[in-house]
């Protein structure tokens, strides 16, 4: 029985239709590829208007043969709805002093004098105040994951889900998303936060009811997807008469989430915020489990580009896959894993991984006792990106492999 209940905001979504045929309970499958990278769609900028933005080295997702993965397969399914869990402490602005004379609104945390305005900032001195969401970590039995706002950005547009469940089998699994608002589209605070709630949600209802993970994955990236778009419309913005019209400039982000039982983890996505696999055992390759919906991906991919050359345009973090109802196709990514060894997978935003972007690069950045101490890798991994710069917003989640007996339900 789930013991965790959510935290996120909640949004009216609908769900799809777009059925496919379901996967079989067992099957070989080939690593994360770019088969359905080679068509060109209009990239969008993940990038915040000014910030600044730079590739650290190139990205090679390692052959999960050699990293002791064998593999079940790259399909995308339907499957059912669901139910997630955010713990989330958050660093506030404190205490919430308040002006005299029946004036309700809180104090500059700064000056102690100004008031705040709807933006955050204090209309005297101009110091902006710390939100809620600047900082925010989580931490169950076996899972863990926390968020910045880093050094740049004037909010935190990243969110993350951490929850627990069981499996009809009594088994544990343990399940982690993490979104990245797309800055420049209207609202991706509630972007991520919606979508992050919804796929949560959905992944904890389907998974003790039975499902498949990478069908119960494929359902929750649909139910992700119906939650941002929710999000358009509750602006007002008139929804789509035909195929070809689209909502300009609709709230949007990305999404990768992970699913780990006792001997399977599964990954899911959309767009490029990514998960790699970390073994305890450092001799051991790690691997990156998801290969992005970017341009330079799409580069690389067709075979124009090397990836160095991709990497180091200046259009290389541009997405070509995104939750939000301008999206031009939704088209959800997953794959399963059987590791023959214990390690961590590592869930993040590219707030994390610009930093560390190959397997390698991730897994020296890992603290080797990760699988045991989830939380302070997390707050590790956080404070890598801070220390590396810290120009994007920066979100990773740590889940240990395999799930341990007696976790499941843990608060």
């Amino acid at each position: 029985m789930p013991a965790d209940q959510p935290v996120p905001p909640q949004v009216n979504g609908a769900a799809r239709s777009t059925h496919q045929e379901p996967e079989p309970d067992d099957y070989e499958l080939a690593a994360p590829a770019p088969g359905g990278y080679e068509r060109m769609a209009d990239p969008r900028s993940a990038a915040e208007p000014g910030a600044a933005e730079a590739a650290f080295g190139t990205a090679e997702a390692a052959p999960l043969a050699e990293a002791g993965l064998p593999l079940e397969s790259n399909a995308s399914t339907h499957t059912s709805a669901a139910t997630s869990t955010v713990s989330g402490a958050g660093t506030g602005t404190g205490a919430d002093p308040r002006l005299p004379g029946g004036d309700h609104r809180p104090r500059c945390a700064a000056c102690q004098e100004g008031t705040i305005d709807q933006d955050g900032y204090c209309e005297r001195c101009g110091h902006v105040q710390a939100r809620e969401r600047d900082h925010m970590e989580s931490e169950l039995e076996g899972i863990a994951a926390a968020t910045d706002r880093g050094l740049r950005h004037h909010r935190n547009e990243d969110a993350f889900t951490v929850s627990s469940a069981e499996l009809p089998d009594g088994s544990p699994v343990m399940v982690a998303v993490v979104c990245d608002g797309v800055s420049s589209a209207t609202r991706p605070d509630d972007a991520s936060a919606a979508a992050a709630h919804a796929a949560s949600t959905a992944l904890r209802t389907s998974l003790p009811r039975g499902a498949h993970p990478q069908q119960a994955m494929n359902e929750a990236i649909i139910a992700a997807a119906d939650a941002v778009n929710s999000l358009a419309l509750e602006t007002g913005a008139a929804a789509p008469h035909h195929e070809g019209q689209r909502h300009q400039n609709a709230p949007a982000c990305t999404i990768v989430g992970a699913v780990v039982t006792s001997d399977i983890l599964t990954i899911g996505w959309v767009g490029d915020s990514r998960a790699y696999w970390v073994p305890d055992d450092r001799t051991a390759p790690p691997a990156r489990l998801t290969e992005d919906d970017s341009w330079a991906a799409q580069m690389v991919a067709a075979g124009l580009m090397t990836e160095a050359e991709a990497y180091a345009d200046e259009r290389a973090h541009a997405i070509t896959g995104w939750l939000g109802a301008d999206a031009y196709e939704l088209e959800p990514h997953t794959a399963s894993y059987k590791p023959d060894r214990p390690g961590v997978v590592v869930v993040c935003t590219d707030g994390l991984w610009n930093y560390a972007e190959s397997a390698e690069q991730m897994a020296r950045a890992v603290p080797p006792d990760a699988r045991a101490r989830p939380l302070n890798s997390a707050q590790v991994l956080v404070g890598y990106a801070l220390d590396g710069g810290g120009h994007d917003n920066v979100t990773v989640a740590v889940v240990p492999f395999p799930a341990a007996p007696g976790r499941a339900g843990s608060a």
